[in-house]
């Protein structure tokens, strides 16, 4: 299935397979792999069957933001002792759907899939720590970003959950 043997797969058709398409592993990819793509990695652990693989990463080398961890555990989710990681860097490497949240991630992804049959969806998601304020101000922000990538998973594998 996945493993470092196994090159990563392309774009292909972009549009969504149907909900009935089995999906067994879902790589998150945006800008640092600090926000918006461990919060999707979390929120799919709890959402989608513990059959399917399931990865975050980014284009770029970032560090942990604590402003995640609080809104994750809000939820009663953690990312635990998980750091973030660069795309060229995941031990694995075939996926069956890349979802990108970042336009630099998406362009990355597509590069890199080149001509193999994976699917790369564009979910543009807004970057909360551009928000300014109070620290509930700032958290709200983390919030929306989690209620909208929570709405978008149940919406994607309404199917398979």
């Amino acid at each position: 299935m996945n493993g470092p043997d196994h090159p990563i797969p392309s774009a292909g058709n972009e549009s969504p397979p149907a909900s009935g398409d089995k999906i067994s592993s879902v790589l998150f990819l945006c800008g640092m792999n600090a926000i918006r793509s461990p919060i999707a990695e979390a929120l799919a652990r709890e959402i989608l069957p513990p059959t399917v693989y399931i990865a975050s990463a980014g284009v770029r080398s970032g560090q942990r933001d604590p402003f995640v961890d609080s809104v994750l555990a809000e939820r009663g989710l953690s990312l635990g002792e998980r750091q973030p990681q660069r795309y060229e860097d995941l031990e694995d490497s075939y996926f069956d759907l890349i979802v990108t949240m970042a336009p630099e991630a998406h362009h990355a992804a597509l590069d890199a899939t080149g001509t193999s049959s994976v699917e790369v969806e564009f979910w543009p998601m807004p970057d909360p720590s551009v928000v300014t304020g109070s620290r509930e101000q700032i958290l709200d922000a983390y919030r929306d970003l989690l209620g909208r990538i929570e709405q978008r998973l149940r919406q994607r594998f309404s199917g398979a959950a």
